[in-house]
């Protein structure tokens, strides 16, 4: 199976209409299609308020400013992208790494427990991966709530996840999607912000735009541009029909040869970014991640379940319509 973007190609005809709009209109960010991708996001999650970024970076660096984590801990899984604890840093932040679970390969709530103990953090980085939802987000959100902690969810890998109809990035106080270009839909470049807090999505709105126009909001650019929000809507609109696909594609083709793979709790559904299994094959396309964060950031301690998932697990390929590439 080869990789694809997940644009059909009879949308071509619907996006250069878009493109030829902006064109003409000379209004090529902060028009009318960045808004209407935040609505459909907005929508299609059921979320309160959606906030467009140029990328994930600048959407996690809005939460986080926001929440004054500058010279705070903020607690985030060893088992992520380098994105998600430099984010802390970039933010003043001082991050402290959380074990995962092997069964999901996201936080262990056993750990958290342990690790909020400890260092007493501001905030907690909540990472579904994969595509589907971390399986103690349910346990986690509430122990954050009842300790007063700030929960962001990082969804980058989490387009089109559910579990029994709830959405990923509505368990905290914000969640962060990527739109890059491996992701299950993507705009090339560009992140999005969901949150129930409208506060914090006008903060957000002034972050991405120089603090404009009373500048009390110390941001800088992370606009999303018109073309790439064009992109988004057409995007939006097929996401259901590519979650779908893939869950279809894994049920019929996948299921039946991987035994060794993650099992999904009952109602949850995976978006699919990866198909995850536990057991060594010839045509994987590598791992999640190999390299666990703390041991790059040069921490001391050991966070075993980590370790052991850097070594023992290997991703399927599984892309939209990727067969008939």
């Amino acid at each position: 199976m080869k990789f694809t973007i997940g644009f059909e190609k009879e949308d071509a005809d619907k996006l250069h209409k878009s493109w030829d709009e902006i064109i003409e209109t000379q209004k090529w960010s902060e028009g009318k299609f960045t808004e209407q991708f935040e609505e459909k996001w907005r929508e299609y999650n059921k979320v309160d308020q959606a906030v467009s970024f140029s990328s994930w970076g600048g959407a996690a660096l809005a939460a986080l400013e926001y929440y004054g984590v500058k010279n705070q801990i903020v607690l985030c899984p060893s088992n992520t992208f380098m994105a998600t604890p430099l984010s802390v840093v970039k933010a003043g932040g001082w991050v402290e790494f959380v074990d995962c679970n092997k069964e999901d390969l996201c936080m262990s709530f056993e750990n958290l427990k342990v690790k909020v103990e400890k260092y007493k953090p501001k905030a907690v980085w909540l990472v579904h991966i994969g595509g589907h939802i971390a399986f103690q987000t349910r346990e986690i959100a509430e122990y954050c709530q009842q300790k007063g902690i700030i929960l962001l969810e990082d969804c980058a890998h989490a387009h089109g996840a559910s579990w029994n109809g709830k959405r990923a990035g509505t368990w905290g106080e914000a969640g962060i999607y990527s739109f890059y270009a491996t992701k299950t839909i993507s705009t090339g470049e560009g992140g999005m912000l969901v949150t129930k807090n409208k506060d914090l999505a006008e903060f957000a709105k002034k972050y991405r735009n120089y603090g404009k126009f009373d500048y009390q909001v110390e941001g800088l650019n992370y606009r999303i541009n018109e073309f790439a929000a064009a992109i988004g809507c057409l995007q939006t609109d097929r996401l259901e029909e590519i979650v779908a696909w893939k869950n279809e594609y894994a049920r019929k083709h996948l299921d039946p040869q991987f035994k060794n793979r993650i099992i999904f709790p009952k109602g949850m559904v995976s978006g699919y970014y990866k198909y995850i299994v536990f057991e060594p094959i010839e045509k994987s396309t590598g791992k999640v991640y190999d390299q666990p964060c703390h041991k790059i950031m040069g921490k001391e301690y050991e966070l075993p379940n980590t370790d052991w998932v850097a070594k023992n697990h290997w991703c399927v390929p599984l892309y939209y319509k990727g067969d008939e590439a």
